[in-house]
């Protein structure tokens, strides 16, 4: 795979100076430079003109300004007002012309490149050719891993094998029938070789941006066959097999939120093709029909049911739902959660994996996801020197109220810390339209001694200890619990 000759940032366009008659003439009045492409014309020719490729706007703050070399967007060029509109590229064209592209941004180059597009004007018709690959166009061999559960669309495309290191201009995909789809930045090129598009059925990304699907629509059913990645360096053409797109559709699969343990909910599946052959699956320990769904010794948590095609011709769809109790089956002692009295340690562990956020002094923490913040570990210790971005949690101060919430747990655990007293308790979740709950508080003792001992919780400052009076108050908390279904 070829490596990139030159990388051109926007900063660096905007450091060159344009002249009326370039001084990097070759071959009579051929000039080079840089300029603003529309994707439309972009395209174009790469397509041969299958469709008119909009430009594309961002539902997000700021990803739509990072253009720069090496970032997300690099490339492009937007309004200002966060639509991307094309990219900047390198581009041969007739000194007569080269004036005339001023409104396009054109810049002149000192020298050829070693990809580029021809470009010529007429009034205010731009015609702009297939990228000229001097260094000859690669194929690669490489591999692709189609999802049709993305929150980005219809289909996602996880392509190894792409040029790395270098920035991305444009991207094809190619089909075995024949079809080239161009894709653009940020609703369909994202980084690390990951391309997705709508067909259709899903019209809006994860921010509320709608999708444009009308030149996709096709795609459904189709195999896609390789992805060409135009680059400064030109083409490169990842061979990625035979990726079957499988046909999606408007359904729905909808299970009831249940209890946990042993017990059936109903099962709904609305919207599923007359030829679609379901095969129906939750997991170990639960039976399912196309209306129901029974289980055995199911622990607290959420669960997902999958409907798989068995002809293959369709996509797969699933719906995720809840087994819930009332109990807490964990209980904190010596700066961490551990399974409570009458609660094995696999009821603990099950409690600790489902930990959804935690709340300290007022300040609610995801759990899970890229932005969340690990405040319980996975054997159930509580990190008192973990921070929040730049910012610590634990404030230091040995008084802290922590609330623990865990899905499939109706109840939230509540613990107490006090500097010269512990005390946990559960505190309810229960609706207005549940009986009313009681939450028991456990006496507390003073600390008869303090210490800096190796096991004490350490506070937001790192190196700083809580005294180990915490820790030895801690130990003697106890628990109090109500039901309530989730």
């Amino acid at each position: 795979m070829k490596k990139t000759i030159s990388l051109i940032s926007a900063a660096a366009i905007a450091a060159l100076t344009t002249a009326s008659l370039p001084a990097n003439a070759e071959g009579g009045d051929k000039v080079y430079g840089t300029m603003n492409i529309p994707y439309a014309d972009f395209y174009s020719a790469e397509i041969e003109s299958a469709y008119e490729v909009d430009a594309v706007s961002s539902a997000t703050a700021n990803k739509w300004k990072m253009n720069e070399a090496g970032q997300l967007v690099a490339g492009t060029y937007n309004d200002g007002e966060g639509t991307i509109l094309g990219v900047t590229f390198p581009v041969e064209v007739s000194s007569g012309d080269a004036d005339k592209l001023a409104q396009y941004g054109f810049t002149a180059l000192d020298s050829k490149p070693a990809a580029y597009k021809e470009v010529s004007i007429s009034g205010d018709t731009l015609t702009v050719s297939k990228v000229i690959d001097t260094n000859g166009e690669q194929d690669v061999s490489g591999s692709a891993v189609v999802s049709t559960s993305t929150r980005y669309g219809d289909y996602q495309l996880n392509v190894t094998g792409y040029p790395e290191e270098t920035d991305l201009y444009g991207v094809i995909v190619n089909t075995k029938e024949g079809g080239r789809y161009a894709l653009r930045h940020l609703e369909n090129i994202w980084r690390a070789g990951q391309l997705a598009w709508s067909a259709g059925i899903t019209t809006k990304e994860a921010h509320g941006n709608e999708l444009k699907y009308d030149d996709y629509a096709d795609s459904m059913g189709k195999t896609v066959t390789s992805v060409t990645f135009i680059t400064l360096d030109g083409y490169t053409t990842v061979d990625v097999g035979e990726q079957y797109l499988p046909v999606r559709f408007a359904g729905d699969v909808k299970a009831e939120d249940s209890a946990a343990g042993t017990g059936k909910t109903s099962l709904t599946l609305s919207g599923f093709p007359d030829d679609y052959q379901k095969d129906i699956t939750v997991g170990e320990g639960f039976t399912v029909t196309e209306t129901e769904i029974s289980y055995s010794g199911a622990k607290p948590g959420k669960y997902t049911v999958t409907v798989n095609d068995g002809g293959g011709k369709y996509a797969p769809m699933s719906g995720d739902f809840i087994l819930s109790t009332s109990d807490i089956p964990v209980r904190y002692s010596d700066g961490k959660l551990v399974a409570a009295d009458g609660f094995s340690e696999d009821d603990a562990a099950n409690f600790i994996k489902n930990i959804a956020s935690v709340g300290v002094n007022g300040t609610a923490y995801n759990a899970a996801g890229k932005r969340s913040v690990k405040i319980v570990g996975e054997d159930g210790t509580i990190d008192f020197a973990v921070k929040s971005g730049e910012n610590d949690v634990f404030d230091g101060s040995g008084n802290y109220s922590i609330t623990v919430t865990a899905t499939g747990y109706s109840d939230q655990l509540t613990i107490e810390i006090k500097s010269e007293e512990a005390v946990t308790s559960t505190t309810s979740t229960a609706s207005a339209t549940s009986p009313a709950s009681t939450t028991t508080a456990a006496s507390s003792s003073k600390a008869a001694a303090t210490s800096t001992g190796a096991n004490s919780p350490k506070t937001g400052t790192a190196g700083t200890a809580v005294p180990m009076s915490v820790l030895a108050l801690a130990c003697a908390a106890a628990f109090a619990f109500r039901k309530k279904d989730n």
